[in-house]
């Protein structure tokens, strides 16, 4: 009976070692697609639905730098940099270098199977948990939901198009939690935080929503760090 139990519990470790080895190797496929963008400046709109933020649909030139610098400027020249902006792309849940993929099983994003992996970092960083939906077949990232310690939860849904081959979207959905989200205090937007009065009533369990839809990116040519000043 002992050894029965001892080499069904062998089976099992086997089975998830075999599993975390699977998702493991998958992420570090997507995120070597990913890592091959350094830098990237890219043209595109940008539709913002947050309750205490008046912003009308843009057109905005987007920067990005490896690891996490990120500016979006739009057409009238507002900077739009708040704190943890770095979280409507991919870029700093790929630059964890330590963490654990653990095998979340399958579900479908947009009517495609994806597997599900949730990655759990091993440093103390910003992060606490991401979980990836992952397009096995073409290495993309469609959906992933990310905790972290300052700036609340967050989800973006990602959507393809010419530029899949460097793991760069067509369109970005950008959702968060208002009440958990820290604007600073530089941004230029008409804004009320909601923090107190009324204003904390209507935004509490009230989500945010920034859509990016990207009509053109040039890649890997060099961005100066002034850019992002």
């Amino acid at each position: 009976m002992m050894l029965k139990t001892i080499t069904v519990l062998t089976t099992i470790f086997i089975s998830i070692t075999s599993y975390t080895q699977d998702v493991t190797a998958l992420v570090l496929k997507v995120k070597a697609k990913y890592n091959t963008v350094n830098d990237y400046e890219a043209n595109g709109r940008m539709k913002t639905n947050v309750i205490f933020i008046k912003a009308p649909i843009a057109k905005i030139k987007v920067w990005y730098k490896k690891p996490n610098k990120l500016r979006i400027k739009n057409e009238s020249g507002i900077s739009f940099i708040p704190k943890g902006s770095v979280n409507v792309n991919m870029g700093n849940v790929f630059a964890l270098n330590n963490f654990q993929a653990l095998d979340a099983g399958t579900d479908k994003v947009n009517g495609v199977v994806v597997k599900v992996v949730k990655i759990l970092p091993n440093d103390d960083g910003d992060i606490v948990l991401s979980t990836l939906y992952i397009d096995e077949a073409n290495l993309l990232v469609l959906k992933s939901k990310t905790s972290t310690k300052d700036n609340g939860s967050y989800e973006l849904t990602m959507q393809y198009g010419d530029y899949a081959s460097y793991g760069l979207p067509k369109k970005v959905d950008f959702q968060f939690n208002v009440k958990e989200y820290k604007l600073p205090k530089g941004v230029t937007f008409d804004y009320d935080n909601g923090a107190n009065g009324d204003n904390a009533k209507k935004i509490k369990g009230k989500k945010g929503r920034i859509e990016i839809t990207y009509s053109s990116y040039t890649i890997n040519k060099g961005i100066n760090d002034t850019v992002f000043q």
